[in-house]
């Protein structure tokens, strides 16, 4: 019996690895474990992004749920966090979301929320996976007048944007941004939201056809919105992924900001302001050499996690942190989201920019972006399936061999190769001071893994 879930609820290929039959029985799943049927009947909330695959696998959940006494109100397409803001504010036992986030478009996924707004533990999600590997066999279906009803909910985008306006609370009268939704489920909430806040807006990447979610567009390709902002005079773009929970940025130049930045410089102005909880951000293994030693220059703690915004989510929850994140732009904000949000995240780093101009009409984004200096980073992106992962995993001697390279670096950098719980992806990242020396590293370890693991 395999793994269902991986780090972000169920990822696949739609129609191949994520099919009809898998998403009607982990609709039964979820109704049957998130929800006691004597005597209530529960509401459960979906969304999804703008992918081609959305409608089928939401016609399936749906049916699943029905099948097990649950009501169903679909939201349409919708970020992420909107879906986990509006399953507590309209007090539904769940939510759920369907997409894969930044992957491409042949891609989709299941992410499922409890009542709380909170991403499932991983004791539920055994409980809903049980149930599917065996087929639903143990549930018993409804009959007759209990059988589930589906309802269109007409006002969870505008409810979702005026939670977005209240949080933020910025004037950004005077900046000019362009954005980049990646042809997902950001458009509709970007292109209300931001012109709410005052500044003047650009948008691209709001075609919503199904087929080019995170195409050569959005948070995984910021070339076309880099040179956009060169061209065209912009203070800074900003750039989301397929469902919205993530954002990167780059300034005037066209420079990058990834999430690392970002994270530096709205928890030192919170840092300012009092807000900075336990005088700590919360971050992964992968940010970057130069972060840490910025936050320590501020006097600001770093907590470090596994990658995967839920376990940043748990360490801030945890130790009452107020913020954390990756460096792929995936950045929770404790006093106001239960998840990652790119557009609330967007909204703080540009609150922050207006704030400094306020104080010096000089000031542009890349004195911003100009903070702190990375260290070089080499990443190479292993193509493997599960069982070449777990291959990976089980071999002793990649692991010294690893081991080897880290010593050679001599204290002056560091190496980290982990297995996506999102991708069929090993990852082998190097970093360090030295450029040359880094990419030398990182290639003999993908050569090795390839040796052993890939090319058999």
């Amino acid at each position: 019996m395999g793994k269902l879930f991986g780090t972000d609820g169920v990822r696949g290929v739609a129609g191949k690895d994520l099919t009809c039959e898998l998403a009607l029985q982990i609709g039964r799943g979820t109704a049957a474990v998130l929800t006691q049927l004597d005597g209530h009947r529960p509401k459960i909330l979906i969304g999804k992004d703008t992918r081609v695959s959305g409608d089928m696998l939401e016609s399936t959940l749906a049916a699943g749920l029905c099948s097990v006494g649950a009501d169903v109100e679909l939201l349409g397409v919708i970020p992420t966090p909107g879906v986990a803001y509006l399953v507590s504010k309209y007090h539904a036992d769940a939510g759920i979301m369907i997409s894969a986030s930044h992957n491409p478009m042949e891609f989709n996924g299941i992410k499922i929320f409890k009542g709380d707004g909170y991403k499932l533990p991983d004791e539920v999600e055994n409980q809903i996976e049980a149930h599917v590997f065996n087929n639903c066999a143990d549930i018993r279906l409804a009959e007759g007048a209990d059988i589930g009803r589906i309802h269109m909910c007409r006002t969870g985008l505008n409810d979702y944007v005026d939670f977005l306006q209240e949080h933020i609370d910025a004037d950004l009268t005077g900046l000019k941004v362009l954005f980049d939704c990646a042809n997902g489920a950001s458009a509709a909430v970007a292109q209300q939201l931001f012109p709410r806040l005052g500044c003047e807006c650009g948008f691209m990447g709001t075609l919503q056809d199904g087929l080019t979610v995170n195409d050569g567009c959005g948070s995984t390709h910021l070339e076309a919105m880099e040179a956009a902002v060169r061209k065209d005079g912009y203070d800074c773009g900003i750039a989301f992924d397929g469902d919205a929970d993530r954002c990167l940025a780059c300034d005037e130049t066209g420079a990058e900001m990834d999430g690392d930045k970002i994270i530096a410089l709205v928890g030192a102005d919170m840092k300012e302001r009092g807000r900075l909880d336990g005088n700590t951000v919360v971050v992964t293994v992968m940010s970057n050499l130069g972060f840490m030693k910025h936050m320590e220059a501020l006097g600001i703690e770093t907590a470090r996690t596994a990658v995967g915004d839920r376990y940043v989510l748990e360490e801030m929850r945890a130790r009452g942190y107020a913020i954390g994140g990756e460096q792929s732009g995936h950045v929770i904000f404790l006093h106001h989201s239960t998840t990652g949000d790119g557009e609330l995240t967007a909204g703080k780093l540009l609150k922050v920019l207006a704030r400094k101009k306020a104080e010096n009409p000089a000031t542009k984004m890349s004195d911003l972006n100009a903070v702190y200096t990375k260290f070089p980073q080499v990443l190479i992106n292993l193509v493997a399936n599960k069982e070449q992962k777990q291959a990976y995993k089980e071999d002793e001697y990649i692991a010294g061999f690893i081991e080897s390279q880290q010593q050679s670096l001599m204290g002056m950098g560091r190496v980290l190769v982990r297995v996506s719980g999102t991708e069929p992806k090993i990852r082998v990242m190097v970093e360090g001071e030295d450029q040359a020396a880094i990419q030398t590293s990182a290639e003999r370890i993908a050569d090795m893994i390839r040796q052993r693991i890939l090319d058999k």
